[in-house]
């Protein structure tokens, strides 16, 4: 499948339009309607904004997981003359990711939900720009064996990990070893509590744990920044993507994010990738690669920047992180109960029925209690998925009463 973009625009579906992702990827392709056109915007249930996304860039298909708000789309779409297709349900999210009019797919829909269109992009040969952690530490096997398999491109968008892949050397699948590098450096902001007092961590809200310093992100990954949790997702992708050891990622505190990650070799050299705190960044190098497209992000000021700091994670303060180097060297399933007992544990925080500090506690219970088995396919990874999840349930339910 070519990619040039000299001549025809290129067909992308978008999972996960309406999150943060989402629209700053619909402000990258608005700059350049001669390279990409929106085939598919989906969503969960925003119908609202799925409108005015439609209304702007005339997709020729939205759709939306929720049955009723898809209906709700759908009348508003008629009303208002638009010829867009509405569909429904999770089906048409593998539908839409594997459309033979789409060469490009935007990953961005937030939890396991996201792996089923996920992987059928992959499975499809679509050039997929991974912004949904949960594909790969899910179900990292399946997943890389499906990219190789039907020659896929797997580009990632998270700002951390596009900053090793613009820093790696443009072969790394033979290994790490094999291609001189000696670790990754992954950075963290270290999230709203980085200085704050331990001992006072029981008391933290959910407004004060979604109010990240550097990033504007949705709700679930802001607090998954305040635990650090997101930097362990983020370390067992970064395995699957480069074909790294648990022992060869090192997790990096970096207030400022301006560095968002690092590679070093083994001659000593460190290769670093620096921007402002915009992910249209990394969204226009995904969508462009092997070119640079502009991104509308305002040029890196290294005078303003000033200082550059870095710490290792107190993983007292930051217990996940343990939890997840723990997960991804158990291997299997182990990933995917990690993942469901946090994706629960953090719903519950968020409406207030657990507090902040039980978060980590709650997931480690979960992967002492459940099995990981061999994630030889999709139906053991929704299996662990679905067992963690009742699991977790069953506890919040025990600890309300």
């Amino acid at each position: 499948m070519s990619f040039d973009h000299a001549f025809t625009p290129q067909g992308i579906t978008l999972l996960g339009s309406t999150g943060s992702i989402g629209r700053s990827t619909l402000d990258v392709i608005q700059l350049h309607p001669e390279k990409f056109k929106v085939i598919a915007l989906c969503a969960r249930r925003d119908h609202e904004t799925l409108l005015e996304q439609c209304r702007q860039y005339s997709p020729e298909f939205a759709v939306l997981v929720d049955r009723d708000a898809a209906e709700m789309l759908r009348q508003s779409l008629r009303s208002e003359g638009l010829s867009t297709v509405v569909l429904c349900g999770r089906t048409a999210l593998v539908e839409m990711a594997c459309h033979p009019d789409v060469c490009i797919v935007m990953a961005a829909i937030v939890g396991a939900a996201g792996l089923p269109p996920t992987l059928a992009a992959a499975q499809a040969g679509k050039r997929v720009l991974l912004a949904n952690k949960e594909a790969l530490v899910m179900s990292g096997p399946l997943f890389m064996d499906a990219v190789k398999d039907s020659g896929a491109k797997l580009l990632p968008v998270d700002s951390e990990h596009n900053a090793i892949f613009q820093s790696l050397p443009e072969d790394f699948s033979a290994g790490l070893e094999a291609s001189g590098v000696a670790r990754i450096l992954l950075t963290a902001s270290g999230g709203p509590f980085r200085d704050r007092d331990p001992a006072t961590l029981n008391l933290v809200t959910p407004d004060e744990a979604c109010k990240h310093p550097n990033w504007v992100m949705g709700r679930k990954i802001s607090v998954d920044s305040a635990t650090m949790m997101n930097k362990g997702l983020e370390m067992i992708e970064a395995c699957w993507l480069f074909y790294a050891q648990p022992e060869q990622v090192e997790i990096v505190i970096h207030p400022q994010s301006v560095i968002h990650s690092l590679v070093e070799y083994v001659d000593g050299s460190v290769l670093a990738q620096l921007g402002n705190a915009d992910m249209r960044t990394p969204i226009a190098h995904a969508l462009a690669w092997p070119k640079r497209i502009q991104s509308g992000v305002e040029r890196l000021d290294l005078i303003k920047a000033g200082r550059l700091e870095f710490e290792a994670p107190d993983e007292r303060r930051f217990p996940c992180i343990r939890l997840a180097y723990s997960a991804m060297q158990q291997g299997g399933t182990a990933p995917a109960i990690l993942n469901a007992a946090n994706e629960l544990a953090v719903e519950a925080f968020l409406q207030e029925r657990i507090l902040f500090t039980e978060i980590a506690g709650l997931v480690e219970s979960c992967l002492e209690a459940i099995q990981a088995n061999p994630a030889d396919s999709l139906e053991a990874v929704f299996e662990a998925d679905t067992c963690a999840r009742e699991w977790t349930e069953a506890w919040l339910r025990a600890r309300a009463h």
